[in-house]
């Protein structure tokens, strides 16, 4: 005779330990996705930033320096 009340039982644990593998690979891909997006977000922010320094730069008669990363005002005096 089969015993069906353990295989009943033993298929519940399988599926229930089957369950909580996807759920949990599911659970560690989400979180590598919030932190890509994470990292994505803050590139832009400082990308924002850093052309918004430029424009500033430009709008206000300086030359930027790109080796710096800073902005160098124009001189007082003209060469012309």
């Amino acid at each position: 005779m089969i015993p069906w009340p353990k295989l009943a039982f033993g298929a519940l644990i399988l599926a229930a330990l089957a369950w909580a593998v996807i759920e949990i690979r599911q659970d560690g891909a989400q979180s590598f996705k919030n932190s890509i997006e994470r990292q994505n977000n803050e590139a832009a922010g400082q990308s924002d930033t850093a052309r918004s320094s430029y424009d500033r730069c430009l709008d206000g008669g300086g030359l930027w320096n790109f080796g710096a990363q800073q902005c160098d005002r124009a001189s007082s005096g003209s060469r012309d």
